[in-house]
This record gives structure tokens, sequence and C-alpha cells, in this order.
């Protein structure tokens, strides 16, 4: 399924259908290096620029991570797939003052790039027109789509799926933390128990994990957003050089790893959650 914006915007988002039985959702929200005409022509970056400010940005290959994670599943989990660049929208700000990223200019839409040049400037009526086209249908969607597998299995959890560079970029805003192989992004709220140590259990073949570092928490809908017990979500950041060239180059073997490590997390949640 494809979601396309309102007023023909454009492809914003794809669902690729999984298991009527399957809670999780794999959720790829920066994998993308497509931008609209209508986004383009606000940026202040020449092509050259873009090009090198969206292999710093884009998390590379992880759509690709998800298929073959939901291809080898026992139970096809579902794929939400961002299918534009974060540069149009990040769907996963806050699209108000709660976001922490606005202090360097990169809330919901981003107005500087990942080493704080101006990416944009700063027109409220342009930044509402992407949140209009892109942000809200995203959310609404996404939201819609968690509440079906809620309805269906009585639980969704989201496994959020990331990548980072190996060298903090400038736009960090906690750049002192470890930088591990691969970072699990748990919420209080949202990240129970159980779904943690099924989570340290499947990458437990990467003897560098960490736990909310560099990057802390995970996506759920503002819908559900410390609301819903029954919607959970973990984040998975994997580090560039894990599974391929920086920045921006082509994945490597160690994507294989990668992939049977989340195959394992999508089956072991399935498995825990019939048993709950």
């Amino acid at each position: 399924m494809i979601g396309v914006g309102p007023n023909g915007s454009g492809v914003g988002f794809e669902v690729t259908v999984g298991n009527g039985g399957s809670p999780v959702i794999l959720h790829v929200p920066h994998g993308s290096r497509a931008l609209t005409a209508h986004a383009r022509e606000a940026i202040l970056l020449d092509d050259a620029a873009l090009s090198s400010e969206l292999d710093h940005m884009t998390d590379a290959h992880t759509g690709l991570i998800a298929t073959r994670a939901a291809k080898g599943a026992d139970l096809a989990p579902w794929v939400f797939s961002n299918r534009l660049s974060r540069l149009v929208i990040d769907p996963e700000r806050f699209p108000d003052e709660r976001e922490e990223m606005r202090a360097v200019g990169m809330g919901a839409v981003y107005l500087c790039t990942s080493h704080g040049a101006r990416l944009r400037a700063e027109d409220p009526d342009h930044i509402e027109d992407l949140l209009a086209r892109h942000y809200r249908p995203y959310a609404e969607a996404m939201a819609a789509l968690v509440d079906a597998r809620v309805a269906a299995t009585g639980h969704a959890v989201i496994l959020d799926v990331h990548s980072y560079p190996s060298r903090a970029l400038p736009y960090e805003l906690h750049v002192t933390g470890d930088r591990p192989a691969i970072c699990l992004g748990v919420d209080t709220f949202h990240t129970p128990g159980w779904l943690h140590e099924a989570a340290v259990e499947a990458f437990s073949c990467f003897d560098d994990l960490g736990v909310n570092t560099p990057f802390a928490g995970s996506y759920v809908p503002l819908k559900h957003y410390r609301q819903a017990k029954a919607v959970m979500a973990l984040m998975i950041e994997i580090r560039r050089d894990l599974y391929m060239t920086e920045p921006g180059g082509a994945p490597g073997e160690g994507i294989t790893a990668v992939v049977h490590a989340i195959t394992n997390l999508v089956d072991a949640v399935v498995t825990t959650g019939r048993r709950r």
C-alpha cells in the first residue's frame, strides 16, 4: 500500500502488508534520499552540496535491512517506510517546542544542515505547507496501522530501524556518549522489560551493544505517546561502519548479521507476545 500526500504531493510512505497475526511493525523513517520538486525548490544547497548532505543524513540501506528481516521472519511483520528524505520532513521529530533538535535548526522541518549551514529559509508558510502535505498524513497513517495491529493482536510493537555514523556529526547534541555497534533506544513508558531483554538477546552476537547512547528513546505516534501501554516500541540504531561504506556508500558483508539479528528479534517478539 502506498500513501499519497494531499494535493497530489507525491508518495510519502509505503506500507508493506505483513501477516494479520503479527503485532510487529518495522518502521524505516530515514532510509530514503528522495525529495519532491516542491521541497527541493526551497533548499538552498546546490546539487553537489545536497548530495553530500544526503550521504551524511540518510540511514542508507535500512529499507533493505528491514525488507530482508521481514522476509526471513517466521510470521511476516508489517513494514512502514518513509519514501521521502528526512530533508523534506522528519516524521519522528515533535512538530512543536517539545523537540530539542529545534535548538540546532532540525525540528520536524529542517532549517539547517548536519554541519550547521542554512538548508532552507525560515519561512513559516513553507514549513506549515510541508507539515500539511507530508508530516500529518504520515503520522495519521502510522497511527492507523498501530491501531489496526492492536485491534488484531491486542498490542503493537514498533521496531524503529535506524543507522548512525561512526563519528559524530556537528548537529548532534549528545556527542560524549559511547557509539556502540548497536544502540538500543528504550523508553520508560513504551519499552517493557521483556522487549528490552529480547532485543539484548537478539543482538548478543555483537559484543559492542549499548542502550540509549548516543541516541535515546523510540518513536511512537503522538496519538499513542505516553497514552497507550498496548503500544510498545524499541529503536535499533546500527553504526554504519558495521554494514556499509561511509558516508553513503554500498552495503558490505556485515549487513547479513544485522538482518539475522533483527529477524530473530521479530520472531522473539511474536513468540513472547503470544505467551503474555
